[in-house]
């Protein structure tokens, strides 16, 4: 049997998201409380437009989350740390008669960081796949899936501090790695980029998930974060994942098409140098669900969204307290093939 990733363009039978529960994503108290609930409420409400959504809910959490979340949203109950849903839940897989699976990596809170948890995150996976009823794809491999990036004919990509991480795969090298995907997720084509952006490289952060940094839009084209200001660090993170994918194709053998997407003008916060990023939009059935940050560079990149996924309406959402809290919208959700 072949399992295959497929584009996330590809038509979804629904998306899959937690709720922000006890510890750093929820925040320390009430103010911060409802700003992450309300923020997790509306990417659910917002992408609840165009498919079905399920929230996965910690139990002492389920109260808050009916009170934040329509009835549109399934509510489902599980021990959760966390509730980024992107890194905790499966990766979504077709074999070749269509009939989808899940690729159970083993999640490790990011590379084992010293002020994660994941005793509960790690059978998320295993959870959501039971509940929707696909068969289950074991893998060792400690991986995430903001940490790739697919095509859906082959083509990932990824990022060297993350796959390689000592944190993560201490034993593994490239190949080791590329084997592994090639058997859960069908990719046969893997571009390397060097890093990730600075803030995600920092403490708390992933360090370094692609999903962030650069999205394949469609076969051959790739939306790359620019960051213009010469004075943030990313401006030559930019260009040095530029540079290397102008020196790789796709698993066609085609040159990418690099299509740049303005960093937002904002380029610190209190905590440093932020990595807002307009490439950590998800893409729905119809739709497009991108962040704003309340910059004038936000309906530059909704229009350039736009024109990379033609036909889909642009929907966006207020992003900087997921920034905040180590992600975006892409990393609080997960979509599930039809």
């Amino acid at each position: 049997m072949t399992w295959r990733m497929p584009a996330e363009s590809e038509p979804h039978a629904r998306t899959w998201m937690a709720f922000p529960t006890e510890g750093y994503s929820l925040g320390d108290n009430a103010e911060e409380h409802h700003e992450a609930r309300a923020t997790w409420a509306a990417v659910a409400h917002a992408v609840a437009e165009f498919e079905p959504v399920t929230v996965v809910a910690d139990p002492g959490q389920v109260d808050a989350a009916r009170r934040y979340l329509s009835r549109d949203v399934e509510l489902v109950e599980a021990p959760l740390n966390d509730a980024w849903m992107r890194d905790i839940g499966p990766t979504f897989v077709l074999d070749d008669d269509g009939r989808c699976g899940g690729v159970d990596w083993v999640f490790n809170g990011w590379g084992a960081q010293d002020w994660a948890r994941w005793d509960h995150d790690a059978r998320i996976a295993s959870f959501v796949l039971e509940r929707a009823g696909v068969e289950r794809v074991a893998s060792t491999l400690v991986n995430e899936g903001g940490g790739m990036q697919v095509d859906g004919l082959g083509t990932v990509l990824l990022t060297e501090t993350v796959q390689l991480d000592p944190g993560r795969n201490p034993h593994l090298d490239k190949a080791a790695v590329e084997a592994e995907l090639r058997r859960t997720i069908g990719a046969t084509c893997a571009i390397w980029l060097p890093r990730g952006l600075t803030r995600d490289q920092e403490r708390y952060g992933t360090r370094g998930h692609v999903d962030i940094v650069a999205a394949i839009a469609s076969p051959g084209v790739v939306l790359v974060h620019d960051q213009r200001n010469r004075d943030h660090p990313d401006f030559d993170v930019t260009a040095l994942i530029v540079e290397r994918l102008q020196h790789t194709a796709d698993v066609r053998g085609e040159p990418w098409r690099i299509v740049r997407v303005p960093a937002p003008a904002t380029v610190r916060d209190d905590e440093g140098w932020v990595d807002y990023s307009y490439i950590n939009h998800y893409v729905v059935n119809g739709g497009v669900i991108a962040c704003r940050f309340g910059d004038p560079a936000d309906d530059e990149a909704a229009e350039i969204l736009a024109a990379a996924y033609p036909g889909r309406r642009v929907v966006g959402v207020e992003a900087r307290p997921l920034f905040r809290r180590g992600g975006g919208i892409h990393c609080i959700t997960q979509h599930q093939p039809r």
